[in-house]
């Protein structure tokens, strides 16, 4: 006999463990504790995930590894079953967990759980997710570019990097998005005065999550990077007609001559001193412009205008140099010569550059192909560099599109570029 004491393991471990937390039975302030209590931090913290991952449902088991002994008794006292010292993982299901706290404290183990943080319920959010999901994506297919391809590859793209939930999750208008991209392209147009328009805000696209989403959608829809820095990002809203900055958007020019106000008449004085010059947008608006010339040469790097002022100086035939994607200067420049001059374009062989080139001879009507023909392209293709991107047509030349599948070779301008300067003399001495 033992006077009365029973010394079984499971009830002497059970009020050892008790012991540890002296709560009395209805005690529900100390209940919120247990969290900071070493022997129950990580079975509540299992408790926890258990419970978020399956909308609180307590038929579940969770298991600690290593358990420390505090961690042991514990789980002895829940279960009233005694575990080895040196036992490498306890397990305990949630519902005696559940049916332990209740007895000791008065509370469940999602009232204990919900009084230091509450619980989220994974599932009913996951849900919601997906209905808010698919309100996002049915705002979108009523997008004025919704059967474009652009347009779903955009999409795609922001459903499996996860851009779609995390727009759902901050709940950023995504019909705002929309709205501006139904209103691309516009038409050369300052940026707050559009955003202002579009959104009634004129800082929209300068600033905040809404900027990026178009920007990646523009980025899209030209088929071209996510531009790495100011120079690249004004190209690429310049594509569709907004102009972040009319200082920043230039064209260069050699040769140009023009009438109207101040900047005509730099243009023709630089002209006959064979001088390369910059005119800004700002500068171009200033006064209505005219080029007093019947052919315009344009071309894409300023190594071939460079090379150009070299060899022939002021004999050179009026040359604008894009210097990548077509800034709004450079079409601001070129609007004021399409009614009466012929424009003779070219870009590098690539696909970008013969996407350029399909928008320029749509865009002007007198615009016509520089050497960009198969027969131009074939014999400089041998070692160029790999062709990368998504081929487009050449309707001018179909051969031409043709031969660059086929080779998947690039050719820049400077491989071509003693034949643009003999055209170039050519046309200078006629």
């Amino acid at each position: 006999m033992t006077g009365g004491r029973d010394d079984r393991p499971s009830d002497r471990f059970g009020r050892q463990a008790l012991t540890e937390q002296p709560e009395r039975p209805g005690d529900h302030g100390g209940s919120t504790n247990l969290v900071e209590q070493p022997g129950w931090r990580r079975l509540l913290t299992a408790a926890r995930r258990s419970l978020e991952r399956t909308g609180g449902r307590l038929d579940a088991t969770v298991t600690l590894a290593a358990p420390t002994d505090d961690e042991r008794l514990v789980i002895i006292g829940i279960t009233g079953t005694h575990r080895s010292a040196t036992a490498s993982r306890l397990s305990v299901r949630l519902a005696e967990v559940d049916e332990h706290l209740r007895a000791a404290h008065g509370l469940g183990l999602a009232d204990v759980l919900t009084a230091s943080a509450p619980l989220r319920n994974r599932p009913a959010d996951l849900k919601r997710e997906a209905v808010a999901r698919d309100a996002v994506l049915a705002v979108a297919h009523d997008g004025r570019h919704a059967s474009t391809t652009w347009y779903a590859e955009w999409l795609d793209g922001l459903r499996r990097d996860g851009t779609l939930t995390r727009v759902v999750r901050t709940g950023l208008p995504f019909q705002d998005v929309v709205r501006v991209l139904d209103a691309l392209p516009a038409a050369d147009e300052p940026m707050p005065v559009f955003a202002d328009r579009v959104l009634d805000d004129t800082k929209a696209l300068t600033e905040g999550p809404l900027r990026g989403l178009v920007l990646r959608a523009v980025a899209a829809w030209q088929q071209t990077a996510l531009p790495v820095d100011g120079e690249r990002e004004r190209a690429l809203w310049e594509s569709v007609g907004l102009v972040p900055d009319d200082l920043a958007s230039q064209v260069l020019v050699l040769n140009v001559p023009a009438t109207g106000g101040l900047v005509g008449r730099w243009l023709t004085e630089a002209t006959q001193a064979g001088v390369p010059t910059r005119v800004t947008l700002h500068q171009l608006r200033l006064a209505p412009l005219t080029l007093t010339c019947d052919e315009v040469f344009v071309c894409e790097n300023p190594a071939v205008l460079r090379a150009a002022t070299a060899a022939l100086g002021a004999q050179v035939p009026p040359l604008v140099c894009t210097e990548g994607v077509p800034s709004v200067a450079v079409h601001t420049l070129l609007r004021a010569a399409s009614r009466a001059a012929v424009i003779r374009w070219r870009n590098d062989f690539d696909w970008t550059g013969v996407r350029l080139t399909a928008a320029a001879l749509q865009r002007y009507p007198r615009a016509v192909p520089w050497r960009m023909t198969a027969a131009d392209y074939l014999p400089a293709a041998g070692t160029g560099t790999a062709l990368l991107g998504t081929p487009v047509g050449t309707p001018w030349d179909e051969s031409l599109g043709e031969s660059m599948r086929r080779t998947g070779r690039a050719v820049m301008e400077e491989r071509l570029l003693d034949q643009l300067i003999a055209d170039l003399r050519t046309a200078g001495a006629g």
